[in-house]
């Protein structure tokens, strides 16, 4: 009894420390990782931040987001991760396993960078339930592609390649606008530039930002998009790995493949509920000013402040941020999510 109660007394002065100096709270053996936010326009909303991908390195994305919107914002910022269950390590290549989906019936907004997940059942019911009551998510590159279900998963109509009726091409397509289709760019070779789509100058998620803003070495996407989309930014295909790298002439930038965009998106719950992608945004994207801008602009647009979106919102990285290349394996290992609190 003497050591429950200590256990119990010494977590009630974490929460209580937490509180009052913002700190990140976390229990000895928590697998999430809480920015608590405050004053900001983001006060009193709660983002969930939904991470698991093998390559462009969404644990590191993800973190780094949830503090620039809860430190600049004021959001409260709650991030997931694919978890090792026996080590408690962050494990991009566990794809069965993101512990503290419970939470979400909290969220205000889902943030999620996912790929090729095969959750449970009783995981997947969480983001399941919390897209069927129609509240808004932010859906950041591969998570056109977001799941790969056992076929007898409950859920399989979410898998990428899904062949039912209503639903081919899965959450991607029916959700978002697309499922993985094919690089339009050279993968690795050639770098993507951001310009503003013709006749979006003036939406919300795009103020303070202009053409060239947004870079990243990450390759464009192609996409086919439906009618109901509303792109917002198309990418130029340049000829190297630099942000000052000439355009490439021919077919791949005539025409150009939008890399963000905005879509309604229906369950078939009777809910109707409100997408915004963002195919750019791997870790080594989020140095460019221009992306960490459209993805803060794109959350305040989907939780329902785009009339508070700042002519220049506040981006600055928080705290250190040493983003990995993409590419499969390089996930920095050993990393436990209390590891990323902010000291």
């Amino acid at each position: 009894m003497p050591n429950i109660r200590r256990f119990f007394l010494g977590s009630v002065m974490t929460l209580l420390v937490g509180a009052v100096t913002g700190m990140t709270v976390h229990a000895a053996d928590d697998h999430t990782l809480v920015y608590p936010g405050g004053d900001g326009p983001g006060k009193g909303k709660h983002i969930v931040l939904i991470s698991g991908d093998e390559e462009y390195r969404s644990e590191e994305v993800l973190p780094q987001l949830a503090r620039i919107l809860s430190v600049h914002h004021g959001f409260r910022c709650t991030v997931l991760f694919a978890i090792d269950p026996k080590s408690g390590n962050i494990e991009p290549t566990n794809v069965r396993n993101i512990p503290g989906l419970e939470v979400l019936p909290s969220a205000d907004l889902v943030v999620m960078f996912l790929r090729f997940r095969d959750l449970p059942d009783d995981q997947m019911k969480w983001i399941v339930d919390y897209l069927e009551a129609g509240k808004p998510v932010v859906a950041i590159r591969t998570s056109t592609h977001a799941f790969n279900l056992n076929p007898k998963s409950k859920y399989a109509n979410y898998t990428w390649t899904s062949k039912v009726a209503g639903w081919e091409g899965g959450f991607g397509k029916r959700l978002l606008g697309e499922t993985w289709f094919t690089h339009h760019g050279n993968h690795g070779s050639q770098s993507t530039r951001g310009l503003i789509a013709p006749g979006a100058e003036n939406n919300p998620i795009l103020r303070g930002i202009k053409s060239g803003d947004i870079w990243g070495p990450t390759d464009v996407y192609g996409v086919r998009l439906p009618k109901d989309v509303t792109p917002l930014v198309l990418g130029q295909v340049l000829k190297g790995m630099k942000p000052t790298d000439e355009p490439v002439d021919g077919k791949q930038n005539n025409p150009m493949m939008p890399i963000a965009w905005t879509k309604p998106y229906d369950t078939g719950s009777g809910k109707v509920g409100k997408a915004f992608v963002s195919t750019i945004g791997a870790a080594n994207d989020l140095p460019s000013e221009g992306v960490r801008r459209l993805l803060v602009n794109g959350c305040y647009w989907a939780i329902g402040m785009a009339d508070q979106i700042p002519a220049q919102s506040k981006v600055d990285i928080v705290g250190p941020f040493e983003p990995s290349p993409f590419k499969f394996g390089g996930f920095k290992k050993g990393v436990k999510p209390a590891d990323l609190q902010l000291k």
